[in-house]
């Protein structure tokens, strides 16, 4: 059984829309597929109606911007299976929110180096709740500023450390959006710790019993970082899953749906638990 729990659509920072994502899910052999869009539940009832007529499964699931702010960092948190989703509706609204100013404080800072307009971004976002700076580089790829989205021209603008149009602010405090989770009766999953450096955070929330579960099927961690993952996991009794956090076009490495997935049992972990809430 294949259960691919981490993926994106138009809706987000994917470029697939909905219906061909859980088609191409049900060419690939995919069995259950969570489409986790950044900060968004708008892909919850088309996706069950879609994913019923293909025969994919679907389990809902959504990825959450949050702040480590002891270690001044981002962290995702993924959202699986919430029974009352709309109490996350403001948590999503602000956070889309925090990314449109910094995306837009981007694009104007490129917009002084680069002679591209405004709409040329915005053409790319008309289906996604918020922008992304996948939308900003598929604009200078058009006026033929670069011809890969995550090459020397994405690393000058866009690296975490030092890049020219970067704009980050913070997201709402990891503690407050697990809570909230759980306040929608939801499983709380951090996703791929590799990627922002979140270990430490990992091991700190799983202490404390405030997480229930962490991605560990995931490009960014090798072997090596697996292995901590996992044993953080069985020394808490973490759920552990897996996904290929499918972008389409916007992928960062190669990757395809169903490269990285979760086992039957912990996916059942999942629907038991929040079920349980």
């Amino acid at each position: 059984m294949i259960c691919d729990l981490h993926c994106h659509t138009k809706l987000s920072d994917g470029s697939l829309g909905i219906e061909d994502i859980i088609s191409q899910a049900k060419r690939t052999g995919i069995n259950w597929l969570s489409i986790t869009d950044h900060d968004t539940t708008a892909s919850f009832s088309r996706a069950d109606i879609i994913g019923q007529r293909e025969g994919v499964k679907i389990l809902h699931g959504i990825e959450l911007s949050a702040w480590d702010k002891e270690q001044g960092r981002k962290v995702h948190i993924l959202c699986y299976a919430p029974q009352k989703p709309n109490r996350l509706e403001v948590l999503c609204m602000k956070s889309c929110e925090i990314r449109k100013e910094c995306c837009k404080e981007m694009i104007a800072k490129v917009m002084d180096k680069f002679p591209i307009t405004l709409e040329s971004v915005l053409k790319y976002t008309t289906s996604s709740k918020s922008i992304f700076k996948q939308h900003i580089m598929r604009a200078l790829i058009d006026y033929g500023y670069a011809l890969e989205f995550y090459g020397e021209l994405d690393h000058e603008l866009f690296n975490r450390e030092n890049g020219s149009c970067y704009v980050e602010r913070e997201y709402p405090d990891v503690n407050i959006v697990i809570d909230l989770i759980h306040t929608a009766k939801g499983a709380a999953v951090m996703a791929h710790p590799a990627q922002y450096d979140n270990i430490e955070l990992l091991e700190k929330l799983a202490k404390a019993g405030k997480i229930d579960g962490v991605e560990i099927g995931h490009y960014s961690a090798d072997e090596n970082y697996r292995h901590e993952l996992n044993a953080i996991a069985d020394k808490y009794e973490l759920i552990k899953t897996g996904g290929s956090d499918f972008h389409g076009l916007y992928n960062s490495v190669p990757t395809h749906l169903g490269s990285e997935s979760t086992t039957k049992e912990n996916l059942d972990r999942i629907i038991k638990l929040t079920k349980k809430k």
